[in-house]
């Protein structure tokens, strides 16, 4: 499988309890494998405004919104892969066009010390995003223990499970460790259904049998969450 560099699908999110994930695992059996990255752990850098507009604008759910992130998914020094990634979100559907640069490259670009290192129409829409939101800047790091699972038949159907998704606002690198306050509670994994069109029916059947209904979810938006209330002084946990 290549690495993949532009996506257009629906992505259909579910919090499922370990009861429910080995059910799915199970009916999945005949028809998915893990895919090339199987189970990573991924890292990822948010970027937003200095007054956050990208995520506050994206959790009133308008029926247009983007985000820009540094993905990697693996451990990486200065002069190793990662992706930046470009996504966003238009009546449902993710459009999400990504490049692979160097990491130290990734810093310099995006702090508008260096021009993107190569010139395609991705970097093009990347420099108007980054001209646009003249305040871009590290925010949130995200990381997240995922299990990873494409069909065996030739369609674009994928199932994602994200377990152990941890944020913190120090030490915005995708170079240090993994570490983080929890969104998720005990035991709770989140499903993502990402597919170009329809969901397999024996998907739909398992989930129907199950009572899994989809819901929203946004690690960012989450995360966000929690620093507001801590700004306000509230109590996070109960």
């Amino acid at each position: 499988m290549g690495t993949q560099m532009v996506f257009k699908r629906y992505e259909i999110k579910y919090l499922l309890d370990r009861k429910q994930k080995e059910k799915i695992l199970r009916a999945m059996e005949p028809y998915m494998a893990l895919d090339s990255y199987g189970r990573s752990t991924i890292r990822n850098i948010y970027y937003d405004t200095d007054t956050y507009r990208l995520i506050r604008k994206s959790m009133e759910k308008p029926i247009y919104k983007e985000k820009l992130r540094v993905r990697s998914y693996r451990a990486v020094g200065a002069d190793d892969e990662v992706f930046v990634e470009l996504k966003k979100k238009y009546e449902g559907i993710v459009y999400k066009r990504r490049i692979a640069i160097a990491e130290r490259q990734a810093c310099d670009y995006l702090s508008g010390r260096s021009q993107a290192p190569l010139q395609t129409q991705i970097t093009r829409e990347l420099d108007y995003f980054l001209e646009f939101y003249e305040t871009l800047a590290p925010k949130v790091f995200l990381s997240y223990e995922r299990e990873a699972y494409y069909t065996r038949e030739s369609s674009d159907f994928r199932v994602t499970f994200d377990e152990n998704i941890l944020w913190r606002e120090r030490d915005l690198s995708l170079q240090k460790g993994i570490y983080g306050e929890s969104i998720l509670k005990p035991a709770q994994t989140l499903m993502e259904i990402k597919t170009p069109g329809n969901i397999p029916l024996w998907m739909v059947k398992v989930l129907s049998e199950e009572g899994i209904r989809k819901t929203t979810f946004s690690k960012y938006g989450n995360a966000y969450e929690i620093m507001m209330r801590k700004e306000k002084g509230e109590k996070i946990y109960a």
